[in-house]
């Protein structure tokens, strides 16, 4: 591995005037590059960039063929595209400044080691939950439970009634009963507590969402798009279960998929959370070790 390094290094210098400064910002550039483009290619702007560099593709045998007047028009067009594409990407810029805004790496980092550990869900909350989807979807119930993770749902459970019970199959039935007060909304899940119930979801803007699915199907797509909450749905004319994340919606065939679905959540937010906590464990390690 020195030696590897040695040559990595000797390799570096050989390039002229390069700096670690240099090469830290080739590191930084080439980071937000990547993430540029997983964003893009997660987007409808997928399809425009396609366009754009087919655009610049026929630019580009302009220019070789000398034909002036279509780049005299390129040229023109070029001083409102920076304008246009602001306009077309506007759900998508501001989407991705929401999750930039939602992300709290260094408050997570940083934050006071208060001795409590948030509280994920058990083998229990997880049986219940399946329980109660596919109960309802045998009577075609419908349902919207919108299960935190990183993200805090603060702003979406004061749109709703605080609850805060433990979450059982028959709570989640009887909020999601014909004609009861909660039963219109999604209900907010944290831990293994109900939150609040009758909250206001985003609904989602893709135009790809099959036109067979209605509102609280869009609602659930459209909050996994702005927070990274798992969504529960549950289908009131097929009485089908789905699952949205990341934007993307999944049907659920049976309770075993299900389960597997959030245990796997229930993982990784056990995994982000205990790599947020290296420093503050390592911290205090180093003070029993004392």
């Amino acid at each position: 591995m020195a030696e590897y390094l040695k040559e990595l290094y000797s390799w570096i210098a050989f390039v002229p005037n390069m700096t670690l400064k240099n090469l830290l910002e080739i590191v930084i550039i080439a980071f937000v590059v990547y993430e540029v483009l997983v964003w893009i290619k997660n987007t409808r702007a997928w399809a425009l960039l396609k366009g754009i560099l087919f655009i610049c593709a026929f630019a580009l045998a302009a220019a070789v063929l000398e034909l002036d007047t279509i780049l005299w028009l390129l040229g023109k067009a070029s001083y409102i595209a920076i304008t246009a594409l602001l306009i077309i990407f506007q759900p998508e810029l501001r989407r991705a400044l929401e999750q930039l805004g939602s992300k709290n790496v260094l408050t997570g980092l940083f934050a006071n080691d208060d001795g409590k550990v948030k509280e994920t869900f058990s083998e229990k909350t997880i049986n219940e939950l399946t329980r109660a989807c596919f109960e309802m979807g045998k009577v075609k119930t419908g349902a919207l439970m919108v299960i935190e993770m990183e993200t805090s749902l603060s702003d979406v459970e004061r749109t709703g009634i605080e609850v805060d019970g433990i979450i059982t199959s028959q709570l989640l039935i009887n909020i999601f009963e014909h004609n009861t007060p909660l039963h219109d909304g999604a209900v907010v899940i944290r831990g293994n507590r109900v939150t609040a119930a009758t909250c206001y979801l985003p609904l989602s803007d893709n135009m790809d969402i099959s036109k067979d699915l209605g509102t609280r199907h869009r609602a659930a797509v459209g909050i996994s798009e702005v927070t990274d909450s798992l969504t529960l749905v549950v289908s009131e004319e097929t009485g089908r279960v789905s699952v949205a994340s990341g934007g993307r919606l999944i049907r659920v065939s049976d309770a075993e998929q299900l389960k597997e679905i959030l245990s796997r959540a229930v993982k990784r937010e056990e995994t982000t959370a205990a790599r947020f906590k290296i420093w503050k464990g390592r911290r205090k390690n180093e003070r029993k070790a004392d």
